[in-house]
């Protein structure tokens, strides 16, 4: 009971109601939660190994591994209204870099996080591999140089 109580205080409807998937592109299922431990600095991370969206221009599917990992300030995304938001992508056409750029965008709008990097690894279409990489620090802090640091120092 405490539980249930705790979802209705931070007002999450996804977590613990019957799953409802979209058939399109649907930002507004995202969901936050206060972080309790604001004071720390900490990584979250989060694998969605059977991410597929379309391509669009020949409608075919594409399937990707999503990394995305943030270090929360004051609010969290709920990991189950993740999964709606990342399932959603499912009939939606965009190329694998503006996949990539508009979950960052996303989660930015919705939880303002310290630093957060998202990565696609999507899987050969036509004999290539496209593993996009975005990132965001908040600027004016020392995320945002981490932010640059780490594009600087990515994948080398």
């Amino acid at each position: 009971m405490q539980q249930n109580s705790n979802r209705e205080s931070e007002a999450l409807s996804a977590l613990g109601s019957p799953t409802t998937y979209a058939f399109g592109y649907t930002p507004e299922v995202l969901e936050t939660f206060i972080n309790k431990h604001q004071e720390n600095d900490y990584w979250v991370r989060f694998n969605c190994p059977e991410f597929t969206s379309l391509c669009p221009i020949t409608g075919q599917p594409d399937f990707a591994e999503i990394r995305i990992s943030y270090i929360p300030d004051v609010k969290m995304v709920e990991s189950k209204s993740l999964k709606l938001y990342l399932f959603s992508f499912r009939n939606h056409g965009d190329f694998h870099e503006d996949c990539v750029n508009i979950i960052m965008k996303d989660l930015i709008r919705l939880m303002e996080p310290r630093y957060i990097e998202v990565t696609g690894l999507f899987t050969p279409r036509g004999g290539i591999s496209i593993y996009p990489y975005a990132n965001y620090g908040r600027p004016g802090t020392k995320y945002e140089e981490m932010a640059h640091h780490r594009l600087m120092q990515h994948d080398l």
